[in-house]
């Protein structure tokens, strides 16, 4: 599909109900079928990576009920049966990690698969900690299919090379099945919702700076409300701040402080977003935004604030393009690692409309303001979250522009066109 996206003229006004997390979606529906008793799910994610997760439990013999469109009801014994098919985990990353390290835990062998996308995406990060907590793992060269043979674990104290919420969520969840006490040691934090959610749901966990440490636990079913996707509000604060005459209202958006990196970069650039209502909710802090078009300026972004905002990243340079200077984005390589290399990806096709970007090993330098100017077809290289940077950059551009293969946005985020026309007046 081919999607025009043309200027706005007049900017973007009122307010809008963001999706649901979709880091906390997946982990609601693991977490819920690994939990003894009823575990009822509001605000479900209908992105089709947590649908991933979601097919996945009920695959190992975990009942799941829809009692509304965005509700889910699980019922378990906490125990997964085994597999009859492959798992298939789509295009999702998240849920690939995640199962690997349930699944290295039980007592039977497992299969998961992903499309060509996900097929091509580093596995060695999980595989790594899990062999050394005894588990027997076979890959192509570290890639899927990842067939898991169930064995008996040991915990490890593990200093992780990387800040990658996945890897130590799925070492996390290892932990859960292993005898003694497993680590997890991050460069920096990375979003620690598995870690929030396993506390809430009474695992023996805890947390000292960059270590988490968890011991072999039984969950409990609990209620879990989760909060609006701060990374699918992403495009409508970079919209709110660029598009001229812009004042727009974000409701219900989790602001978990690993998640709001992005809120610091904004502030930092000079733009104009203000936190309204700020309260928790099963665990997690919730707030509205209110976000306006700004005169912003150049900033440099690196270190321990990328794993707070490394999906944000694509939307940022669009961001970056809007603001007077030199922005430079750093120790972000890990960006070549996703759904795309998004370093090549983002570079290219920003320079397509007329950014002046360039492509760093970790990351790039983008200097601004810019007028870009469209009048072409940009490629989205299967990767959900560039299609919807470029969405955005289109709304600022001087001509209108194309975008190839515009469905892959559903895979995170299916009603995103319908919100921001909601806001055009």
């Amino acid at each position: 599909m081919i999607k025009k996206v043309f200027k706005i003229e007049k900017g973007l006004r009122g307010e809008i109900t963001v999706p649901a997390d979709k880091s906390i979606s997946h982990r609601s529906v693991i977490f819920g079928g690994l939990a003894k008793g009823k575990t009822l799910i509001k605000n479900f994610s209908n992105g089709q990576d947590p649908i991933s997760s979601l097919k996945i439990m009920q695959s190992l013999g975990v009942e799941i009920e829809r009692i509304s469109e965005n509700s889910l009801q699980i019922t378990s014994d906490g125990n997964l049966k085994p597999p009859k098919i492959a798992l298939d985990c789509g295009n999702s990353g998240t849920t690939m990690r995640l199962m690997g390290g349930v699944l290295a835990g039980q007592n039977f062998t497992s299969t998961l698969i992903g499309d060509e996308s996900l097929s091509s995406r580093p596995m060695k990060r999980i595989i790594t900690p899990l062999t050394l907590m005894g588990a027997e793992i076979h890959s192509t060269d570290n890639h899927a299919p990842i067939s898991i043979v169930g064995h008996n674990l040991v915990g490890i104290d593990y200093a992780s090379p990387i800040a990658s919420a996945q890897v130590k969520s799925c070492i996390l969840l290892a932990g859960l099945f292993a005898d003694g006490k497993t680590s997890v040691t991050e460069p920096y934090i990375s979003r620690n919702h598995s870690e929030l959610m396993l506390k809430y749901l009474g695992a023996n966990l805890t947390v000292d700076g960059n270590k988490v440490c968890i011991e072999k636990s039984e969950l409990i079913a609990k209620e879990i409300n989760i909060c609006g996707d701060i990374s699918s509000a992403a495009y409508f604060i970079v919209a709110g701040l660029i598009v001229p005459n812009s004042d727009i209202i974000l409701k219900n958006v989790g602001l978990n402080p690993t998640r709001t990196g992005i809120l610091d970069v904004a502030k930092s650039m000079g733009g104009n977003v203000e936190v309204l209502d700020q309260k928790e909710v099963s665990g997690e802090l919730v707030g509205d935004l209110r976000v306006k078009y700004s005169e912003l300026k150049s900033t440099e972004i690196s270190g321990e604030i990328i794993p707070r905002l490394i999906d944000e990243i694509p939307a940022i340079a669009v961001l970056a393009t809007q603001a007077e200077g030199t922005t430079v984005i750093k120790d972000a390589q890990d960006l070549r690692n996703k759904e795309s290399d998004r370093i090549t990806a983002t570079a290219t096709e920003l320079r397509k409309l007329g950014a002046e970007i360039e492509e760093l090993e970790d990351g790039f330098r983008i200097s601004g303001k810019t007028k870009l100017k469209g009048g072409c077809e940009v490629e989205v290289y299967h990767d959900h979250r560039l299609a919807m940077s470029l969405y955005v950059a289109g709304l600022v551009c001087q001509k209108e522009i194309a975008i190839k293969d515009f469905e892959w946005v559903a895979i995170s985020f299916p009603e995103f066109e319908s919100l921001f026309n909601r806001l055009v007046f």
